[in-house]
This record gives structure tokens, sequence and C-alpha cells, in this order.
């Protein structure tokens, strides 16, 4: 055997044998490591795309935090200065209704007085009758009489 039919040969073996591998094998090899390929960024874009949006939902979770945390706040303050303004009304009723009563009381009692001061008038004025009657030993015309008491209790007040 010659050297060099040996080594056409086996340049032409090479020839036919990377041929048949680049027409039939490196073809589903390269699809496959190209899915692959494509799987891995997808799935790394998906991992970026869902980090992305953890902090944007992190960011909104912390926002509507704040705002319930102020929302509850205005509500507590709001609340307390209802309270007050319950309790304020309440002091400003009892107070009107105490002054009331306290005149209403004071009318009674100088209805009270006054009625006293009548009811004196005409005790008095009997005892005057009955005195004058016992002073005078006589009767005296009750029309005159009246009359009198009318001017004493005038002249009392």
């Amino acid at each position: 055997m010659n050297l060099n039919s040996t080594l056409f040969a086996q340049i032409a073996v090479f020839f036919v044998l990377a041929w048949f591998t680049m027409r039939f094998v490196w073809p589903p090899i390269e699809k496959a490591l190209d899915e692959r390929a494509k799987k891995i960024a997808d799935g790394l874009a998906a991992a970026d795309k869902a980090k992305t949006d953890l902090t944007l939902v992190e960011k909104r979770v912390g926002e509507e935090l704040k705002k319930a945390r102020e929302s509850a706040a205005d509500a507590r303050l709001g609340a307390e200065k209802q309270a007050a303004s319950i309790v304020e009304d309440a002091r400003a009723e009892a107070t009107r209704i105490v002054t009331a009563a306290r005149e209403a009381a004071e009318v009674e009692a100088a209805v009270v007085v006054q009625r006293a001061k009548e009811d004196l008038r005409s005790q008095v004025a009997a005892l005057a009758v009955v005195g004058a009657e016992r002073i005078l030993r006589r009767e005296i015309d009750a029309k005159a009489h009246a009359d009198l008491l009318a001017n004493l209790q005038q002249e009392l007040s």
C-alpha cells in the first residue's frame, strides 16, 4: 500500500464524514442548542420581569399602607374632633338647662314670695279689721271695710 493512496483515502473519508455530519447530524444538535438557549433567555427575561413586577408591587403596597395609615389617622382625628364637639355641645346644653332651671326657680321663688306677701297683707288686713272691731266693739260695714283694706294693701306695697 502506498502512503499517498492511504492518505488520499483518509482525506476522502474525512470529507465524507464531515459532509454527512454537517448535513444530517449538526442541524438537529444546533436546533436543540438554539431552543435551549431561547428557553434560558426566556426564563431569564421572565425572572427579570418578575423581579421588576415584585419591586413595583412592593412599592404599591407601601403606598397603599401609607394611604391607609393616613386615612386611619384622619378618621381618628375626625372622630376626636367630633367627640370634642359633642362634649362641648353637651356642656353648652347642660349650662343652658341649668341656667333656664335657675331662672325658672328664681321666677317661681319671686311668685311664691309675692303670693306670700299678698297672703300676709290679707292676714294683716284681716287682723287689723278684727283688732279694730274689738277696739270699737261693733260691726263695720263690709263694703267700707273692703275699700279700707284695698287702700291698706296699696300702702303696704
